[in-house]
């Protein structure tokens, strides 16, 4: 009895408790459907419970510096290398990747169908004044869309037809849809979304080499923050880039058999 008691002061809480990560991760992750599909493979493997807060990639890395996350699984690799050699992250990895398309009204009325330069069509979009929606989060989509406005060469910020919603992913595909407008999206949450949303959208463009989008998953530093659950951040880490989790991400469909993420740890 002694012995049982004096377990329950020196580990409070539950064996259970111990068992659960906080993953700071994306709405497009979380959208698609993805964690839906992987994490139950993940949990019964390890018996570690993975607790998803989707939030944009800036959002995501900010609340992993802070120690509220045990680990991050993101889509922007600059910024994800960057807090790296900031000492705020360890053991990053590729984990799979997809890619962006610009998504709007059928009928086109910036004609940008067929351009292969998605600064061409961004252009085009400006100079056409119809309106584009864009995330305005600091997320990866966000950041890889200041990126394509910037080879463009083109400040749309305040500008009538560029509209910053602040919302993620699947919401911002509403929005532009309710305003028959053009954003940029990533291939999954498209997918996974249009048919269930009602879309009255279509891809207009895609296929440029900048649209490739590139995710990666990285531990929250215990050296920095010494309450996190780094074993099982690892554990978690380890799997995703397993040839177990790798075939996972891989088998992940669609209702209509679509691959969504194409895996490529390394």
């Amino acid at each position: 009895m002694f012995l049982i008691l004096a377990a329950f002061f020196i580990f409070p809480g539950n064996a259970s408790a111990e068992k659960e990560i906080i993953c700071a991760s994306t709405t497009s992750t979380e959208n698609s459907g993805l964690f839906g599909y992987i994490l139950p493979l993940f949990e019964k493997k390890t018996g570690i419970k993975v607790k998803i807060v989707a939030r944009g990639t800036g959002a995501a890395i900010e609340m992993g510096k802070r120690g509220d996350a045990d680990v991050a699984f993101v889509h922007a690799k600059e910024q994800e290398l960057k807090a790296v050699e900031e000492g705020f992250f360890v053991n990053r990895h590729d984990v799979m990747y997809n890619d962006f398309v610009v998504i709007g009204p059928p009928d086109d009325p910036a004609q940008i169908r067929g351009i292969k330069s998605v600064a061409v069509g961004f252009g085009k979009i400006a100079g056409s004044g119809n309106a584009f929606v864009s995330r305005g989060d600091n997320s990866g989509t966000h950041t890889k869309e200041l990126s394509i406005w910037k080879k463009a060469q083109i400040d749309p910020k305040g500008q009538k037809w560029y509209l910053e919603v602040g919302q993620g992913m699947e919401k911002t595909q509403r929005i532009a849809n309710e305003k028959r407008a053009y954003t940029l999206t990533d291939r999954g949450t498209w997918l996974a979304t249009r048919e269930k949303d009602r879309l009255d959208m279509t891809i207009l463009l895609e296929g440029d080499p900048m649209l490739f989008n590139q995710y990666g998953v990285m531990a929250v530093n215990p050296h920095t923050h010494t309450h996190v659950r780094h074993r099982e951040a690892m554990e978690f880490i380890t799997w995703l880039i397993s040839p177990e989790g790798q075939q996972a991400i891989g088998s992940f469909r669609d209702k209509l058999g679509n691959q969504l993420f194409i895996p490529n740890a390394k």
